[in-house]
């Protein structure tokens, strides 16, 4: 994703992507704007009514009685109501459309990043995806709102004006509006290096993001080394690069508005020269050039607020184009088109034929494993690191396609199966538990949401876990902290022990689930897994190879593929890899 950073996509493409989302408030615009141009007409209506008044003023005073001026100050009264009502309308019905806009994209984007593949975010930080789905979201809010209404007012305003003054004099009307494309154009040549230096900005937050969350959730071991310097000197020079880049954005803003100042003292001075020489010489007369001032002073204020608006509406596109940039991202793993749900599952699995590879990598980590496990089978995964157990084990589940072959579940390839039904069939239990914030029967829950509390507490008595949660302050209403912190590591694996009870899976797959843990803990731990393993198709990667020796069949992974398989007595009479192994192991 950071690779496309300086890779600006075209305006022109981003509100295509961007237009859709407006259909469902399709209605709601239409009323914004239609309040935006009573707003217009309203300050329109004020120049022409001074302009009347000053030339009745000079030329006919007589007829220029109280009654009069009262009824026109009445009028504009009545007018001024209309525009704060259709004001108000703007400002509260129009920043909701907005707002109910931005949550519909953050809906979508967070849909999609659960769709997205472990290929995804094994490249991508998460604090840049943070930055994507809150902050550049932010913006998009004034962004639906503003966008259109400014520009159609803008238009009306600078529309209508045109018209009045032509019709007072079409020279001096010409004149100051051919200055506009001018300062547009000088204007607009910091628009291209503004949303560049605002992209830029976006990205390095989500770095700073990226690094603030890393230290925060290490906070232990950045105590344990008592390394506080050395997490401030990497966040003081993230910050200082984030300060670069704003510094480069404001000086190009600042460029920016000076231009537009610049511009409108121009203007300025050029209808109020010419405007007194055509007065002079008797082509235009003193009504006339108040009206021009006035409805100068409009358009410029227009023309301003365009002006301003554009570093808004930069933003807005730097955030359109970063939700696109996700949103386009493919996913690598996804229900084919005729897939259906896999049904009842005994829990027979095949290998056949199967390689794969990471797609950022060339070399194989897995190639041409055959293996069938029949349903209710315990396989053990030993092997060096990097020998691919894990990866093996992804498969099953589709986290990651096979680069070639099958991999069949009760002879149904699971590319043909819905990935939903297909997982929901498995159960994982890892060494790295992730509880999530909230209670212990929240995360116990999780393995099936709709769970009642007697069918959690069970879960839990099967896994071991009920006597501890009992003890907690609050039981099963415990708050267990961010990532489980407020537990020990046995506590935190009986209750993701729970949590695949509770699911009740016929495949099971525990990957290392009791290497981080102490011997008492992982005694406690180890009977639970083997009462969850009961009757159910297992996979289980251990380093500790004492806690495989009751295994159906183990498979022995190197660098080749399945070096050796067998018992455990059959591999240790081989004297090959796996008695090496146990040996090294038990010394």
């Amino acid at each position: 994703m950071d690779n496309d950073e300086n890779k600006a996509l075209k305006t022109s493409y981003l509100l295509k992507r961007f237009i859709p989302y407006f259909k469902k408030y399709r209605w709601i615009l239409v009323l914004d704007l239609f309040c935006a141009s009573l707003t217009t007409v309203c300050e329109l209506v004020l120049p022409l009514i001074v302009r009347y008044l000053t030339d009745m003023g000079m030329n006919d005073l007589e007829s220029l009685t109280v009654r009069m001026v009262i009824s026109i100050g009445v009028f504009y009264i009545a007018l001024r109501l209309v525009d704060v009502a259709a004001n108000y309308f703007m400002a509260y019905v129009g920043h909701m459309m907005g707002a109910k806009i931005e949550t519909d994209m953050r809906k979508d984007i967070f849909a999609h990043l659960q769709d997205l593949s472990y290929s995804y975010y094994d490249n991508t930080k998460v604090g840049q995806i943070m930055a994507r789905i809150t902050s550049d979201l932010f913006d998009i809010t004034e962004f639906a709102h503003h966008c259109p209404e400014e520009y159609f007012v803008a238009a009306l305003k600078i529309g209508a004006a045109f018209g009045i003054l032509a019709q007072a004099d079409i020279v001096l009307t010409l004149i100051i509006f051919s200055l506009i494309p001018i300062m547009l154009v000088f204007a607009m040549s910091f628009n291209g290096k503004m949303r560049g230096a605002f992209k830029k900005s976006r990205n390095q937050i989500g770095e700073l993001n990226s690094q603030v969350e890393d230290s925060l959730l290490g906070v232990r071991v950045v105590k344990s080394f008592a390394n506080e310097n050395v997490e401030e000197e990497k966040f003081r020079r993230g910050n200082e690069g984030f300060l670069k880049i704003k510094r480069e954005a404001y000086r190009y803003m600042a460029g920016f508005h000076s231009t537009v100042r610049f511009f409108d003292g121009i203007m300025y001075i050029a209808l109020v020269t010419v405007g007194a020489i055509f007065m002079v010489y008797g082509r235009i007369g003193a009504p006339d050039l108040v009206a021009f001032l006035l409805y100068v002073t409009m358009l410029l204020n227009s023309v301003r607020r365009i002006v301003e608006f554009t570093e808004q509406f930069q933003r807005g596109m730097t955030g359109i184009e970063r939700f696109i940039e996700i949103m386009d991202a493919p996913v690598e793993v996804d229900d084919t088109k005729d897939a259906v749900p896999i049904g009842d599952v005994k829990g027979e699995i095949k290998f056949d034929k199967v390689s794969f590879r990471y797609s950022d990598n060339n070399r194989n980590v897995l190639s041409n494993i055959d293996l069938t496990v029949r349903a209710g089978e315990n396989v053990a995964l030993v092997g060096p690191s990097g020998s691919g157990k894990t990866t093996l084990c992804n498969l099953i589940p589709r986290f990651y396609d096979v680069s070639a072959g099958r991999v069949l579940v009760d002879g149904k390839d699971i590319k043909t199966v819905t990935i939903r039904s297909l997982r929901s069939r498995i159960g994982m239990v890892q060494q790295d538990v992730y509880l999530f914030s909230g209670s212990v029967f929240e995360n116990i829950a999780y393995g099936k949401p709709e769970a009642s509390m007697d069918e959690v507490v069970q879960a839990a008595k099967d896994a071991g876990a009920h006597d501890f949660i009992t003890e907690l302050p609050e039981g099963y209403d415990t708050y267990v902290g961010e990532r489980g912190v407020k537990l020990s590591g046995g506590q935190k694996q009986r209750i993701s022990i729970a949590r695949v009870f509770l699911k009740n899976p016929p495949i099971l797959i525990l990957d290392e689930a009791t290497s981080a843990l102490d011997n008492e803990s992982e005694l406690v731990v180890r009977k639970s897994l083997e009462r969850l393993a009961a009757g159910r198709t297992t996979f289980t990667i251990a380093h500790r190879l004492t806690t495989i020796k009751n295994a159906s069949i183990i498979l022995v992974l190197t660098g080749n593929g399945i070096e050796e398989q067998g018992t455990h007595e059959e591999l240790l009479a081989k004297e090959g890899v796996y008695f090496h192994l146990y040996r090294m192991y038990s010394e």
